[in-house]
């Protein structure tokens, strides 16, 4: 039984059930994630030391192989370069499901003054880099860790099978290679056994062992673009005897704001069009003849992500054009479609969800959308899935102050990972409850 075509009333009805798991109790499952709470601990801090960026997760990957099997995990290795798929039968039959975490750190220099921060250094894009957990990926893969654990040790009661899906290189890639969740789809992730549901959790700097989601869109699409200028190289003292592009880099940039300030209906779905970087010349006095930028595109659907990229294109030329200039934009990957939660299974899970959140206070089920993108999307896609945010602010940081994910500072209240690991494991088994139902 597919959950996708559920009506919302069935899915409400569901909804209302009682939250027991029926094959386990509950209270063996905080039980069970509270025992192996310092394991999750120390797992995530080797993790933050030793960060590694996507597609080259080696260390990552032969840590959590190894674990896997030890916990008589099926495992297969390398796919999509160093992703991992771990799959659990348990002693009864029935459906299959699967939980989700991403392996990879970020080119950033790590700022925390941690005693377990990163000193690593990797290669972005044929630069050296420094890298460190700054997206909170070490916690994801130690809480999965923490829940196959869990599972692993009630193996026995489990009514089908539960996957596991360690992924690398959810951050994105250097340009020319593969990977991610795309890759690790189309490599079979989902196949051999297929679950019918999938399920993830991203922590953050929200408030401490709290969870939220929302229905329906959550996480927006992104797209990485390019931008590509040519003019004519002249003097500074003599702008007038070339082509300026970096006047028409500024006019650029100015449109772009337009383009997501005026020209579309923003109240109908949130937009961002962000310019990062741009590289040209190399002396105070010659303006050059290219100038290269890039950026970033966030949008909520298909009809705008396809409206605003087509406006983005018109416009680049049509300045080009008036500044006598060549100017093309390219779409480039890693390209990730919006992360979609689908209603029906939202709604069947919130009593599980909740009582692993440990009380309906601890739930917000209509959170706010995120510009923020998930290559989760590829997974949800194929089968319907659910994507969770999991609050981890560090006691006694205000809200407003909190370093957010991809920050230098970035850092985790760690006790909120038993959260983590009891929402993975009641969530695995609650559905495989309801399919066997």
């Amino acid at each position: 039984m597919r959950l996708l075509p559920v009506s919302l009333a069935a899915a409400l009805s569901l909804a209302s059930a009682s939250t027991t798991l029926a094959q386990v109790p509950t209270e063996a499952v905080f039980a069970a994630a509270k025992a192996v709470q310092p394991k999750v601990v120390a797992w995530r801090r080797d993790l933050h030391e030793h960060p590694e960026l996507g597609n080259r997760e080696v260390r990552t990957a032969a840590l959590v192989a190894a674990e896997l099997k030890r916990l008589g995990f099926e495992v297969r290795t390398k796919v999509a370069v160093t992703g991992i798929v771990a799959v659990l039968k348990g002693g009864k039959p029935g459906g299959v499901v699967a939980l989700r975490a991403d392996m990879d750190g970020l080119p950033v220099e790590e700022k925390t003054g941690l005693a377990f921060a990163s000193k690593a250094m990797g290669e972005y894009e044929g630069t050296p880099v420094h890298v460190m957990h700054a997206c909170g990926h070490d916690s994801h893969v130690a809480m999965l860790l923490g829940a196959a654990t869990v599972l692993a040790g009630m193996r026995a009661q489990i009514p089908g099978t539960v996957v596991l899906i360690f992924q690398p290189a959810e951050e994105g890639l250097p340009i020319g290679e593969t990977g991610g969740a795309k890759r690790m789809v189309a490599e079979g992730a989902l196949d051999n056994p297929a679950p019918s549901a999938i399920f993830g959790i991203h922590i953050g700097p929200g408030d401490p062992g709290k969870l939220n989601y929302r229905p329906g869109g959550f996480y927006a699409a992104a797209d990485r673009f390019d931008i590509a200028l040519k003019g004519r190289q002249t003097h500074g003292a003599r702008p007038w005897s070339g082509i300026d592009v970096i006047s028409l880099s500024a006019s650029i940039i100015t449109a772009m704001n337009q383009i997501a300030a005026r020209q579309i209906d923003v109240t109908a779905s949130p937009t961002v069009i962000t310019i990062a970087t741009i590289h040209g010349g190399v002396r105070n006095n010659i303006i050059p003849e290219d100038l290269a930028m890039s950026g970033t595109l966030r949008t909520f659907s298909d009809e705008r992500r396809s409206d605003v990229i087509a406006r983005m294109d018109k416009t680049i030329k049509a300045l080009g054009d008036s500044y006598g200039a060549t100017a093309t934009l390219t779409m480039n990957e890693p390209s990730y479609p919006v992360t979609y939660n689908d209603p029906a299974l939202a709604a069947a899970m919130l009593p599980t969800l909740t009582a692993a959140a440990g009380g309906a206070a601890n739930v917000e089920a209509n959170g706010d959308l995120v510009t923020g993108a998930e290559d989760f999307s590829y997974y949800a896609r194929k089968i319907p899935g659910v994507f969770y945010q999991l609050g981890a602010r560090k006691p006694g940081i205000a809200a407003k102050t909190a370093p957010v994910n991809h920050s230098p500072y970035f850092d985790i209240d760690e006790s909120v990972m038993e959260v983590g690991v009891r929402t993975h494991v009641m969530l695995a088994l609650g559905y495989l409850d309801q399919k066997a139902k």
